[in-house]
């Protein structure tokens, strides 16, 4: 009987980094510019997690981000709320904070701007249907992971020391020789690896979602963070 396959992705400065799990257990680590090229040979998955939004509504904000930043409490500034999807078509942040404010009445931060390149490639991926793709978010999952125990932060050598350990607690051992993956950051490299266990979660029936049940956007797609 084939393993489970599953995959966790993060962005990086490279483009996008995953992690391999089959059966649970660490399989493989990868790096690519963007994210066909990533999981081009790897059919075989049976889901692949994203750390980035997938689902965006078409008016007011999204209620994965709301239900995902109250499960982390004092850590939910960790969650982006990410605007509607006539915002992600302007070209500049000052045009998109505008939108915003003409949608909701608010504007956003510049790091959820930040995120628009990568953003709208995984959306346009997950549309391609090559893979079932699903958005996940590391901190939600390594807050379940740790039973609620609070996250020092990830840019600190505490913070990444601390979820090393907590995979490690859950039979995810991260080598340290990981090949050109390795050129990734630490933080996105044990980010990926929570997207994976989350990945995994998702195939076996084990996951929850923010909210639950999901969000459904205007196009019948579903809007949630899976852990």
């Amino acid at each position: 009987m084939t393993e489970l396959r599953v995959l966790g992705v993060d962005a990086c400065k490279d483009g996008w980094v995953a992690i391999e799990l089959h059966g649970g257990s660490f399989a493989g680590a990868h790096i690519a510019a963007d994210l066909p090229a990533l999981l081009a040979e790897r059919d075989d998955h049976r889901v692949v997690g994203i750390d980035m939004p997938l689902g965006l509504a078409e008016a007011g904000w999204r209620k994965a981000d709301t239900a995902a930043a109250a499960a982390l409490g004092t850590a939910r500034s960790t969650v982006f709320r990410v605007p509607p999807r006539p915002v992600w078509r302007e070209e500049e942040y000052e045009s998109a904070v505008e939108r915003c404010r003409e949608i909701t009445g608010q504007g956003f931060s510049r790091q959820a701007w930040a995120l628009r390149a990568k953003l709208l490639e995984a959306n346009a991926y997950r549309d391609s249907e090559r893979h079932q793709v699903y958005e996940v978010h590391p901190e939600v999952s390594f807050r379940a992971i740790g039973e609620g125990c609070p996250l020092v932060p990830k840019k600190t050598w505490q913070g990444q020391m601390q979820r090393r350990d907590l995979l490690l607690k859950i039979g995810i051992e991260v080598p340290t020789e990981l090949g050109a993956a390795g050129r990734a950051g630490p933080d996105d490299v044990l980010d990926a690896a929570a997207a994976a266990w989350s990945a995994h979660r998702i195939a076996t029936g084990r996951a929850v979602s923010y909210p639950d049940p999901p969000e459904v956007s205007a196009a019948g797609d579903a809007i949630a963070i899976w852990c």
